[in-house]
């Protein structure tokens, strides 16, 4: 059973879980390749390194280029999802990312969520970010994910509609039934399309669960903090507490079978 545990102590975006993803393995010219089966153009995935506090982490940047981008809704952003050939898995938990956005804006903007627009490259990078998480996780075989509690930013945040408050009313109608804790940070943690990804992937909002870590990613979000703003991604085996094997005893512990109670045929 292979699990990825998202550890979002300095919170979650889009870009920030594609370069957890690329940072922890998955191949970035393979998700490039099978992005562009989505009919979406007029931009250029790029993935550079930085340092966070002396940690290396990918950092994603979806650059647009100026060809004009249609408005699109919810059932146009299906369309793109369903008309490619992706496998069907990827395409049902991408179209219910999109689905638990377009809820959230609607019931902050008082509309039905097919009326909710999609602005021009808003778009764009949602699109690129949903489907890319869902597809690097499929790449890395992950059957289960599971994240740490949310953490939370205060004060304003400039968008498209002028200022509103942090977090973003979106992000909170997301968060619904999700673990979330004040951080005590001026601005954005925690974005609508992280919110979305991490709320509909994660079975739970746990501590660390036991596993046998076989990789870890860092991917970093865009604004330079003082604590190092990333997302750290754990990728592991499934670890059965009851079931130690001899050769996973830490130093100094017996390996002797009667010590668990039964043996091991």
């Amino acid at each position: 059973m292979k699990i990825a545990y998202f550890d979002c102590f300095s919170g979650i975006s889009g870009d920030m879980c594609l370069g957890a993803l690329i940072s922890a393995g998955v191949d970035f010219d393979i998700l490039k390749e099978e992005l562009t089966k989505l009919s979406v153009q007029g931009y250029v995935l790029r993935c550079e390194k930085v340092r966070r506090s002396g940690i290396t982490a990918a950092n994603i940047f979806v650059d647009m280029l100026d060809e004009p981008q249609p408005e699109r809704r919810l059932a146009d952003i299906k369309q793109v999802i369903d008309n490619s050939e992706l496998p069907e898995r990827v395409k049902g938990k991408s179209k219910a990312v999109f689905d638990r956005l377009a809820i959230a804006e609607a019931t902050v903007h008082d509309t039905a969520p097919e009326q909710v627009q999609f602005h021009e490259v808003g778009a764009v990078d949602a699109i690129v970010d949903v489907v890319g998480t869902v597809l690097g996780l499929s790449l890395l075989g992950v059957q289960r994910v599971y994240a740490s509690p949310l953490p939370m930013g205060k004060g304003f945040i400039r968008c498209m509609h002028g200022i509103i408050p942090s977090p973003a009313p979106a992000t909170l109608e997301i968060l619904h039934d999700v673990p979330i804790y004040g951080a005590g940070i001026e601005g954005e943690l925690v974005t609508p399309t992280g919110a979305a990804l991490i709320s509909t992937l994660a079975e739970a909002f746990i501590d660390m669960p036991a596993l046998v870590v076989k990789k870890v990613g860092y991917g970093s979000g865009k604004k330079v903090m003082e604590r190092p703003n990333i997302l750290r991604l754990i990728v592991g085996d499934k670890h059965d507490q009851q079931h130690h094997h001899p050769h996973e005893h830490k130093h100094g512990e017996s390996s002797h079978p009667h010590q668990h109670g039964h043996l091991h045929t």
